[in-house]
């Protein structure tokens, strides 16, 4: 049987242009959790940006708009995601996110397994984040609450909103 990973894809809009004031703290972390992330047990691949300091990947513009911003991460298990977006300093910014994001009204957040070894391209992942806001939850695309062992966004996830 084939070993399968965790793919997951975040989509925000930020409140304002990459290079504003208003996102001026969002973005000087962003190395700085992505580098965590990059470390944590778990971890397989990160789609990359430019490589520019204080950029992450805000270059792959959704849609032709340059306030989307994307987040495409392949981890080893459900554990592994759980942990660093939890556990780690990623949740307080995760915790501001409203600060820096517009509550979107459509889901933008989507997760699916994947052979070891893949790496998805942002199509692909937006491929199932439209799949999973057409049709639901299915095997090809879903959420936390789809998945039984996701333990900890149970119990430290905040309110359910849009923006999840």
């Amino acid at each position: 049987m084939t070993a399968m990973h965790l793919a997951e894809l975040n989509v925000g809009r930020l409140v304002a242009p990459t290079d504003d004031p208003r996102v001026a703290e969002f973005m000087a972390a962003l190395d700085r959790i992505n580098g965590l992330g990059k470390r944590m047990p778990g971890f397989v691949w990160m789609m990359e940006g430019s490589g520019e300091p204080g950029t992450g990947n805000t270059e792959a513009k959704i849609g032709g708009d340059p306030q989307y911003v994307s987040n495409l991460t392949v981890w080893e298990d459900v554990a592994s995601l759980e942990n660093f977006v939890w556990n780690t300093v990623h949740r307080q910014f995760y915790d501001r996110r409203h600060e820096w994001f517009q509550v979107l009204a459509d889901q933008h957040f989507v997760m699916w397994w994947i052979p070891a070894g893949h790496r998805p391209s942002l199509e692909e992942a937006l491929g199932r984040l439209d799949d999973l806001r057409a049709n639901g939850p299915s095997e090809r695309a879903f959420g936390w609450a789809d998945l039984p062992e996701a333990r900890l966004w149970r119990t430290r996830n905040c309110a359910s909103t849009a923006a999840e």
